[in-house]
């Protein structure tokens, strides 16, 4: 029997209730990581609706519409160690994770998640054990070849006490966004349950709906991103879990993220203030009220209305414009605004993986930034805005050749 390839969402993926109120439509879009190869570009593509619900009863937004997990994360083109930024990112949050609870070489960490291994790679050099997890075969080889040890699987609880079975407890386990790619919270926390050691801490790294509504990142809403996370829903969900979130932190990640950590109720690490401070700053920002979505999505039609002027001006006066960075949201953007090859020559990415391929819906080729070195260019519009500080910075021959650039987000500006 063929799988269902997208469904709508009934009900709230944390309390269960049937009160969703539509708070944001992007129209139809297709599966934001689904590069085409050349020989693809005549065939037929699948576009799904992109739309943002809320719950009225415990405040989580969430995607209306629910597609097929293995159309997406069976074979996966975001490897994150390409990304400078993160690379250092995870080190820090290594070293400070290890200092802070004491972990020592007999300790398991487990990456839920793990994709290339960037986050436990820093722990193995510290000689702490490591294991990941990760479905996308593809991203779980090149883990293994950097020496991370990876299952690659859907992690859930018979996978959890198969690793029991194997390793033992973990006394650290880590999620980098995997609350927001996942439909089945309860399933996953089931197994979170029965693998983490009675001292042991749950990490998770979410992008902050505080900061979506505040930045106008509406580019970060795509399929795989089934929820846009707030402290308070969490409170809810890791309370009827046996669990509790004891300190909360903000990370740069992802134009803004929170890093939650979560214990057992019965543990003993004291609940921060911070945990406090989030729920009053929520509160504060109106995250539950139907008037701070409606604003948010007029925005979000203002952004679009200003970007679109900005680039047909440009392009009117015989400028060449090209893209720098081929992310998830990238492709959010494109579809939603209808930039297409008429607007943009190319776009470079340092991934290789991606390289030789088109964007999906928009049909823009992807190329290596040596390209741009070989070719007039006149302006660069970043759309992975949330790397455009180190993009600029670490290539000053685009300066040199007096290119400027374009960050769409959170308001569209050039840059000289």
């Amino acid at each position: 029997m063929k799988k269902q390839r997208v469904k709508k969402a009934i009900y709230c993926r944390i309390c269960k209730n049937k009160k969703l109120n539509k708070i944001l439509s992007l129209g139809l879009s297709p599966l934001a990581n689904s590069f085409l190869r050349p020989n693809e570009l005549k065939s037929h593509e699948d576009f799904f609706p992109l739309e943002l619900n809320i719950c009225r009863h415990c405040g989580l937004v969430q995607l209306a519409d629910i597609v097929n997990p293995k159309l997406m994360f069976d074979t996966y083109l975001y490897v994150s160690s390409t990304s400078q930024t993160f690379i250092d990112h995870f080190e820090r949050f290594a070293q400070d994770t290890s200092k802070r609870f004491n972990l020592s070489r007999n300790d398991l960490i487990i990456d839920i998640g793990s994709n290339d291994g960037i986050l436990l790679k820093p722990f193995d050099k510290l000689g702490i054990r490591t294991l990941g997890i990760d479905p996308a075969k593809n991203v779980a080889r090149i883990a293994r070849k950097n020496g991370i040890e990876t299952i690659t699987k859907y992690f859930d609880r018979d996978i959890a006490n198969r690793i029991i079975a194997k390793y033992g407890k973990a006394r650290l386990i880590t999620g980098i966004n995997v609350f927001a790619h996942i439909n089945n919270w309860g399933e996953l926390i089931q197994g979170v349950k029965v693998l983490l050691t009675d001292d042991g801490i749950f990490i998770i790294e979410v992008p902050y709906l505080l900061e979506f509504i505040k930045k106008n990142l509406f580019d970060t809403v795509y399929h795989e991103h089934l929820s846009y996370i707030a402290v308070k829903p969490l409170i809810k969900f890791f309370k009827q879990n046996g669990l509790e979130i004891f300190d909360v932190h903000k990370v740069e990640t992802h134009g803004g993220s929170i890093r939650i950590f979560i214990k057992r109720e019965n543990a003993k690490y004291k609940i921060q203030k911070s945990v406090f401070d989030s729920l009053k700053e929520e509160k504060e920002a109106g995250l539950t009220l139907l008037r701070t979505y409606k604003e948010f999505s007029i925005n979000v039609l203002n952004n679009k209305k200003r970007l679109m002027k900005l680039l047909n001006a440009l392009k009117k006066d015989s400028k060449r414009i090209i893209g720098y960075g081929a992310p998830a949201k990238g492709n959010t953007l494109l579809n939603f605004f209808g930039i297409n090859h008429d607007l943009i020559d190319y776009i470079v990415d340092d991934s290789p993986l991606k390289q030789g391929l088109y964007t999906p819906g928009s049909h823009i080729p992807i190329t290596s930034p040596n390209k741009i070195k070989r070719t007039k260019v006149d302006y660069i519009l970043i759309l992975a805005w949330n790397f455009a500080d180190s993009i600029i910075k670490n290539h000053d021959y685009l300066k040199r050749k007096g290119i400027k650039f374009i960050i769409p987000v959170p308001i569209p500006k050039i840059v000289n």
